[in-house]
């Protein structure tokens, strides 16, 4: 049996090399570069099943267990993408392109995905890589998120979803408020400055941890390092390292694709759900060059040209990302497919549609708003986090703690919303 797993890991690893090889030199070849999504969407739902590490759960565990590590796992990814993001844009290989502050819609949206998280059991990134270790509420979440994000885009919401991005405040030249505007500073000089706190954080937290446990003797020479790395669990501030660099690689292969954005789930399980239901539909695939101003309609006389667009890049990431989760599942032996009690699968179903309600109102995520929105310094996806922690909180204690409301000073009545 001990052959057999060291059999598996080491054809793993060596599968991991030569797929992301494969990929990357067919891109090469080619021009195309959206294939890069697939190693990319692979090893980002590998390393977020290493640590489990899923928005609703880094939200909720603050709560239920007093536990920060994955919310500071997630900290992490933020801060070394925007180094990241710093140094790119100062080569002048990507543009920054920060979301507009649309507080209306943060605002609506986040309320929205920060209950229906909780009661789904994971939030879009979340959903698709516990898909992959076999949770079938995941895949019910899974089935409604689609459901919800199309209703406002296409929906019976859509007239809801415009009449809030009337709601928006831009800077004093005209663009999106962030960090960098409001404050005059540059953008690689803050991120510099947000690099050097959470470094000297770090080192604290590290030296406190280890005077009050101790050095622990580590098992270094009982297995090698690769084979930790594959089938062994991660610190969340380990996978935030992990997705902060791949972060980097994935703005720099979905700019060349036509997506001038980081890494990002929520519009890509929607557009998978496009190609399965929809016809005819718009393919971006790779940059396209701005069209003329005396350019004429391309479509034929009386032909509607096709409304909807599907960015390869995002389904391909997104679809990538469920089969790195299920790898990872499997080399560390953690994925079974087990039975649920239905009216948690029902639950999930309905709550999945709540987070892709709110994260089409506010145009993304935990990954679209926070990771990458955060490392952009985007106000307005300032405003969606701390609006979604707090709903988080709340559903949390509500829902999930039994928690409920006391009347008059020393009322025992409680109200609760848990069923």
């Amino acid at each position: 049996m001990s052959d057999d797993k060291n059999k598996s890991w080491r054809a793993a690893a060596l599968a991991m090399i030569l797929g992301t090889g494969v990929f990357s030199g067919l891109a090469a070849v080619t021009g195309l570069w959206v294939l890069t999504a697939i190693p990319i969407g692979f090893f980002f739902g590998f390393f977020l099943e290493k640590a489990d590490l899923c928005g609703a759960s880094a939200f909720s565990e603050v709560v239920l267990m007093k536990d920060w590590s994955k919310l500071r796992g997630i900290g992490v990814v933020i801060v070394v993408s925007m180094l990241g993001f710093a140094l790119l844009s100062r080569m002048g290989l990507i543009q920054l392109s920060p979301k507009p502050l649309l507080w209306a819609s943060m605002i609506v949206g986040g309320l929205v995905f920060g209950v229906g998280m909780v009661l789904a059991g994971g939030c879009v990134s979340g959903s698709l890589f516990k898909t992959g270790q076999g949770n079938l509420n995941s895949m019910a979440a899974l089935v409604g998120i689609p459901l919800g994000v199309c209703a406002v885009e296409y929906g019976p919401l859509k007239p809801f979803h415009t009449g809030l991005q009337q709601f928006v405040v831009k800077s004093a030249e005209g663009g999106a408020v962030t960090l960098s505007t409001l404050s005059g500073f540059p953008y690689a000089y803050l991120a510099v400055g947000f690099g050097a706190v959470t470094l000297g954080f770090v080192l604290l937290a590290g030296r406190k941890r280890e005077r009050k446990i101790g050095r622990v003797p580590g098992a270094a020479g009982e297995k090698p390092w690769l084979q930790r790395l594959l089938t062994g669990r991660w610190r969340p501030w380990q996978a935030g390292l992990a997705i902060g660099v791949l972060g980097c690689f994935a703005y720099l292969s979905s700019a060349a694709s036509g997506r001038n954005y980081p890494l990002g789930v929520t519009h890509g399980v929607m557009q998978a759900q496009l190609l399965a239901t929809d016809h005819p539909l718009d393919f971006i695939y790779a940059s396209r060059p701005p069209p003329a101003k005396d350019a004429g309609p391309a479509a034929s006389p009386g032909v509607k040209p096709p409304q909807k667009k599907v960015s390869w890049w995002l389904v391909f990431e997104v679809t990538a990302l469920v089969l790195g989760a299920f790898v990872s599942t499997r080399l560390s032996g953690r994925g079974r497919l087990l039975p649920k009690p239905p009216d948690e699968t029902i639950v999930a179903f309905f709550g999945g549609i709540l987070v892709g309600v709110g994260a089409g109102l506010a145009g993304g995520c935990v990954i679209g708003n926070i990771m990458s929105g955060y490392a952009l310094m985007s106000v307005g996806n300032i405003l969606f986090g701390v609006v979604v922690l707090l709903a988080n909180w709340a559903t949390t204690y509500f829902y999930l703690m039994g928690g409920g409301l006391k009347f008059g000073r020393g009322s025992r009545k409680k109200v609760s919303v848990r069923a």
